[in-house]
């Protein structure tokens, strides 16, 4: 392995900072953890876990600069449904300006696949414009843009459709989607960490598995022990609870993500990828109340 490096992870309570995290100090580096809320539960678990959790806000630059001090890379994440459009990307641009103060060596971005292909989803275009910031800081750079999560099956918008044995998405049945585990964002990302020169003004685009809903149910069902049906979301059902949510869902049926699954693989074995139906295997649905009767 790599020396030992000093990584400051934003959002490190949430679900991506947080698998960067676990990802990091699983491998051995030292995790400073910034987060909003350093009393919360998943602060406490992150100590636990031996990370060194200090408070801070992306929007307060001095927080940043003073948390970033003395670390060898910075994972910077925005989230645009807790902030707002807009701010997430006047936050990003404050982060990253505040890494380049504290003299970071290597700024890991968290954007989206194919942010920088001109999709016009509001919060694909956010990120898209903290991207163009950060490489223009005469900074040492790497894009991390992850395609769509596979815990989205799970998330609460989903879960309960899920428990009525619905695998609910706006796209149609056939429509191929590809997908990555959030434990494979982690992953991707202390790779991206240990790799450092090699990886420098580098955008990457990645994913674990494509396919589409329906068999994404059929994997379901079996990991659950019940039958999960697919179902499609009218998309103007979709665009009355978000605009934004309805105009991803469009792309992804006229155009979609695009990442060369095979290579990218080849590219980093050390990641151990996870296909959907890994996933779904390792998934606790016990736990989640979710698992059929045997």
């Amino acid at each position: 392995m790599t020396s030992k490096r000093s990584i400051l992870v934003t959002g490190a309570t949430g679900q991506q900072g947080g698998a960067v995290a676990r990802a990091l100090l699983s491998r051995g580096h030292r995790v400073k953890a910034l987060t909003r809320k350093p009393d919360s539960e998943a602060a406490r678990q992150l100590t636990a876990a031996g990370a060194e959790v200090v408070a801070g806000n992306l929007a307060d630059a001095a927080s940043v600069v003073k948390a970033a001090k003395d670390v060898d890379a910075m994972f910077l994440m925005g989230n645009s449904y807790e902030a707002g459009l807009e701010e997430e990307t006047r936050q990003g641009i404050l982060a990253a300006d505040a890494a380049k103060v504290a003299g970071i060596g290597h700024l890991i971005y968290s954007s989206v696949a194919d942010a920088d292909k001109q999709t016009g989803i509001p919060h694909f275009e956010s990120k898209y414009r903290v991207e163009q910031h950060v490489r223009q800081l005469g900074i040492p750079y790497t894009i991390s843009a992850p395609v769509a999560f596979m815990e989205n099956a799970v998330a609460p918008w989903s879960i309960g459709a899920l428990s009525q044995g619905t695998h609910a998405f706006a796209m149609p049945p056939k429509r191929v989607l590809q997908l990555v585990a959030l434990a494979d964002i982690g992953a991707f990302v202390a790779a991206l960490a240990e790799r450092r020169e090699q990886v420098f003004g580098k955008r990457f685009d990645f994913a674990g598995d494509e396919l589409s809903g329906e068999e994404q149910a059929k994997i379901l069902s079996d990991a659950i022990g019940r039958p999960i049906r697919y179902q499609e979301i009218p998309i103007d059902a979709a665009r009355q609870q978000s605009e934004d949510a309805a105009l991803m869902f469009e792309w992804f049926d006229r155009v979609g993500y695009d990442v060369d699954i095979a290579a990218l693989h080849k590219q980093f074995p050390e990641v151990r990828w996870h296909s959907f139906a890994d996933w779904a295997r390792a998934f606790n649905w016990g736990a989640s109340g979710l698992r059929g009767e045997s």
